[in-house]
């Protein structure tokens, strides 16, 4: 199958693990809930009636918003004339910084988008002034014919399917109304896999054993209701474990993305252990991988 790929770059992004989490999840999923949504590769590529898209980081849930409200085109237009404005390239790096300070002044939402293309690794990163600190992606980042492409399919499903939009903590959104015939995806920061996404240098809430536990929490909660959830997460990374997260996922299906993990006598612990990440349901797949 082929799916959307979301035009930000977003770190931790599920892009390349749609087939595995589509194999997981269930077929008939009424409202999707994409409860950290990121680039939100997973949420557009969903089959629902409705989808939830919800992220702490409000610039993202306003260029989704703005995108979608937005002849495409015109959106695609504007971009090569901020490009051509600042002469944007693979080199020019003073370029690049005059658009940031003006972004930074100013807070256009295409100037945000623009600088998502030319920042090094097409990363997102925010100083705890809220200003925009992701340094110039010299010879290796640009505006290509991919990334329009990729932009235009984005904004094409955006308009086509029913995505309500939320910017808020994960605790505040509203899931009173799901029923069993919901799905809560969660693809949080990974407590043992620090990444510029959950360090708390970017001016919004880092991700500590606190928010980790009130997380799993919920997602008791939602089970002891009878609605579905799915949690994307790692167990061993460069040889630390999620020990938290490896207990309480004893309650539930563990799905292994690499299934050579699945017989459990793995030595995880061992110094130079590999990645190890994992898809936690409360509910049975087809492919019933849980070891």
């Amino acid at each position: 199958m082929k799916y959307i790929k979301s035009p930000l770059n977003y770190t931790g992004g599920k892009y390349k693990l749609l087939n595995s989490l589509f194999d997981i999840f269930p077929n008939n999923i009424n409202t999707f809930v994409d409860l950290f949504a990121g680039g939100f590769n997973v949420g557009i590529n969903v089959n629902a009636n409705k989808i939830i898209c919800n992220d702490q980081i409000n610039y993202l849930i306003e260029l989704y918003e703005f995108l979608e409200k937005s002849n495409t085109e015109e959106v695609i237009n504007n971009i090569y004339k901020i490009i051509n404005e600042f002469q944007l390239s693979k080199s020019n790096a003073d370029g690049y910084n005059k658009l940031r300070e003006r972004y930074n002044e100013n807070k256009d939402i295409l100037d945000f988008l623009v600088l998502t293309f030319y920042a090094f690794n097409h990363q997102i990163r925010f100083n705890n002034s809220q200003k925009f600190n992701t340094p110039f992606g010299k010879e290796r980042s640009s505006y290509n014919d991919s990334i329009e492409k990729n932009l235009k399919e984005f904004c094409k499903a955006l308009k086509e399917k029913n995505v309500e939009f939320h910017n808020t903590d994960f605790l505040s959104v509203n899931l009173s109304d799901l029923s069993d015939k919901d799905l809560v995806y969660c693809d949080p920061p990974y407590l043992i896999s620090t990444g510029s996404y959950n360090d708390g240098k970017r001016g919004f809430k880092d991700w500590t054993e606190v928010e980790e536990k009130q997380l799993l929490g919920l997602l008791d909660e939602l089970n002891s209701r009878g609605i579905k959830f799915a949690l994307s997460n790692v167990l061993y990374h460069k040889g630390l474990s999620n020990d938290l997260l490896i207990e309480w996922s004893k309650k539930y299906k563990v799905h292994y993305i690499d299934k050579s993990y699945a017989n459990c006598s793995y030595h995880f612990k061992e110094k130079n252990a590999k990645t190890v990440e994992v898809v936690i349901t409360n509910f049975e797949s087809e492919e019933n991988d849980k070891c």
